[in-house]
């Protein structure tokens, strides 16, 4: 997933209320002099809350000034003095915001939260102001219905092209009222998108199942180790006595993926399953303070007023207009033609586990807070497989040996630990990477452990993004995960689902460290939302290669290889539950489309709504949209909004990809890594995605591979 930070917009505010800052608060506020540390890495000790708003209003005020300068130009418009000076634009607002927004995703507080109430709608106001400006606009039409007699090159048309289609899309052809209505619903959503993931992360923080030594029954002992010290680290940041008290030789597990998962995977306790997933499935759903359903259909609603104004049907038309897919009708066709397939195997693995539960002498039938248990039990008996088999060989260091190993074997890459940098947490680590020739290609930064200051999920983001525009700039790209963190002397030990979550980040992270472009805008990850899924999920498919775990997958005591019938378990389970992983997905798929599709703004009833969605499907009770709308957070807060499907649209892609690599004998096929790099990872968005996609496999993806993949053939 990509985070949703600040996205470079050329916009312009007329008129805003700026702060103004002292000579000794310029001074001291570190976004205002350039980074005197290696490789430009913010200084993150010295960047203190105070720090945000003075430079967010500095930074809109810089940008103002600059956007103007622009009008102010009587020279006829060209290339170079609008789309390269829009270009050159905002960098203090884009500097100070690449901090703010990766922090406040990752390490958040109280301070934060409150900036982000304040920020967003303002920035929002910032970005609208200049998109309907007419004046900025004019000077970039005049260049677009020239573009013919530009002499521009490639790259120089497809920045001009997305610049135009950027102010289309953002109302500049909007008059009078409609332009007012448009901005006021930008701030309308903006601010209940903050307010929608705040609301998420307090829910998500807000219950904590507290358990005695005799309701562990069936948990491993790492997994104990760790609720114990989840309940030690509560009672140490507890105030009062009482809540002390309520942690003494206590154990806690939260709806976090990281303490859940492992819960309903081996508890026996089927009561305490049932409370645990509840709650996860419940949040943004409890009608107290921090309820999603009003918010999130008042941003459907909002969505599809603006998709009117802007001459759409629906949001979702709006947004897949420029996407690899073009309709919400071909959305709908992928999603259909993979959601039979899915669903019947998933009942047959539902019959499978009820099996084991009438055998076991239960009398009850298997229900959605099972599903783990007893999916686990039959991977057991069918593979002679599970789960704690598995992750003695996946600590947290091998995993990213992974990672770091197929880079190296792919591009030549190599990674290069650096301890003497200060970060944003201690639980980050940070590598400069070298090409093959030794040169600097980036730094990377890796935030791996799961905590109550960081959203739910992973993504990757940049604290600086690589352009060719004025000197040679590499990026500071990010990965942040929700690994489960050492305990009781133990390294971070891996389920392979985290370990494929890290190979699919780093995939993200190698499309920003790779790219090569001359303009940032159009620099590594800023491609459509339906491409940008490939990158990151092509890389998951050499996690499981037999030939890579032997150089990765090592006992993280005794430093023994995985073993070779170990391995031979694990490919033979390949496809083990994938009826259930797809369908549940594919839910969540049609969900964001239903919503997305709507061509009334009038208020839906939430809950009502999303049962006829998943209803219209037939999704079986015993399986759980992977989102249920009030904590869906890709689609309400984090820009995938009618775009979720575009994991299973670049799904075509990255299964057909690595089938090139399969089909050459050698997953490391040189020139297949060489074609991969420069046509897809360095190329970032310089070309239309399908062109870049079809340079590198030399034709046009089929759907075969995936199918066989995922065992839906």
């Amino acid at each position: 997933m990509l985070s949703n930070g600040l996205i470079k917009t050329f916009i312009i505010l007329s008129s805003v209320l700026v702060f103004a800052c002292s000579e000794s608060e310029d001074m001291k506020n570190p976004f205002y002099t350039s980074y005197e540390t290696d490789f430009e890495v913010p200084p993150f000790s010295d960047i203190k809350d105070e720090h945000f708003l003075p430079a967010f209003e500095k930074g809109m005020k810089e940008h103002n000034l600059e956007i103007q300068s622009i009008i102010d130009n009587d020279n006829t418009p060209s290339f170079e003095n609008v789309i390269v000076a829009l270009e050159r634009s905002g960098d203090l607002l884009n500097k100070v915001g690449a901090v703010f927004f990766n922090i406040s995703q990752s390490n958040t507080n109280k301070n934060l939260e409150n900036i982000e109430r304040k920020i967003s709608p303002r920035l929002t106001q910032h970005y609208d102001a200049i998109s309907l400006n007419p004046k900025i606009f004019r000077k970039v039409k005049n260049l677009w219905d020239n573009i013919d007699h530009l002499n521009l090159n490639n790259e120089q048309k497809k920045l001009l092209e997305e610049n135009y289609k950027q102010f289309v899309r953002n109302g500049s052809l909007l008059k009078g009222e409609d332009k007012k209505r448009y901005a006021d619903i930008n701030q309308n959503i903006s601010e209940l998108s903050v307010q929608f993931a705040q609301n998420l992360l307090a829910e998500t923080n807000g219950f904590e199942l507290i358990l005695d030594e005799g309701d562990l029954s069936g948990l491993p002992q790492d997994v104990i180790d760790l609720a114990g010290q989840e309940a030690i680290r509560r009672a140490e940041e507890a105030t009062k006595e009482e809540n002390r008290k309520k942690y003494k030789e206590k154990y806690v597990f939260t709806p976090h993926r990281s303490s859940m998962y492992p819960f309903l995977t081996y508890s026996t306790r089927r009561d305490l399953r049932e409370q645990l997933y509840k709650a996860y499935i419940m949040r943004g759903d409890n009608n107290n303070q921090n309820d999603n359903k009003k918010i999130v259909s008042k941003i459907a609603s909002l969505r599809v007023e603006r998709a009117n104004l802007l001459g759409f049907k629906s949001h979702a038309h709006y947004s897949l207009d420029d996407k690899m897919a073009k309709t919400p009708e071909a959305v709908y066709e992928l999603l259909y033609q993979l959601w039979d397939p899915a669903l019947a195997r998933a009942k047959n693995e539902l019959q499978e586990m009820q099996d084991i539960v009438d055998r076991e002498g239960h009398n009850f039938e298997v229900a959605s807070w099972d599903w783990w248990h007893y999916s686990e039990k039959v991977r057991k008996e069918k593979y002679d497989l599970d789960e704690e088999e598995i992750k003695v060989y996946f600590s947290l260091d091998n995993a990213i040996k992974g990672i770091f190993t197929t880079a190296n074997k792919l591009f030549g890459l190599t990674f290069h630990e650096i301890e003497d940098i200060d970060l944003y947490h201690p639980d980050a680590r940070i590598w400069e990477v070298k090409d093959k020739d030794g040169s600097h290609i980036g730094t990377y930064i890796g935030d791996y452990f799961t905590r109550p200051s960081k959203r739910g999920g992973a993504w990757m983001s940049t604290f600086k993004d690589q352009s060719n525009l004025d000197g040679r700039e590499r990026p500071i790209v990010s990965n942040v995960c929700n690994f489960p963190p050492p305990s009781s002397g133990k390294p971070s030990l891996l389920s392979f689902e985290h370990v494929t979550t890290l190979f699919h980040e780093f995939g993200h992270g190698l499309h920003g460290l790779l790219t090569n472009v001359t303009y940032e805008s159009l620099s590594g990850t800023s491609v459509t939302r339906d491409f940008v899924e490939f990158p990151s999920q092509v890389l998951e498919h050499w996690a499981s290669e037999p030939e890579l775990l032997k150089v990765y997958a090592k006992h993280y005591e005794t430093g023994e290889t995985i073993p070779e019938e170990l391995i031979n378990k694990m490919v033979e389970a390949g496809k083990f539950n994938q009826g259930f992983a797809n369908a549940e997905y594919l839910a969540a798929s049609f969900l964001d489309m239903d919503w997305h599709t709507l061509e009334t703004s009038k208020i839906q009833d939430t809950v009502s709504f999303e049962k006829s969605s998943l209803e219209k499907i037939g999704l079986i009770d015993e399986i759980v949209s992977r989102y249920r709308t009030t904590y869906f957070q890709h689609i309400f807060s984090s820009g995938y909004s009618a775009g979720y499907y575009s994991y299973i649209w670049a799904a075509v892609l990255d299964s057909d990809a690595f089938d090139a690599f399969k089909q050459s004998s050698d997953i490391f096929n040189p020139k297949l890594a060489d074609n991969y790099r420069q046509f897809i990872l360095e190329a970032g968005g310089t070309e239309d995605p399908m062109v870049l996609y079809e340079k590198f496999r030399g034709q046009k993806p089929t759907i075969d591979a995936l199918l066989e993949d995922r065992g839906l053939n």
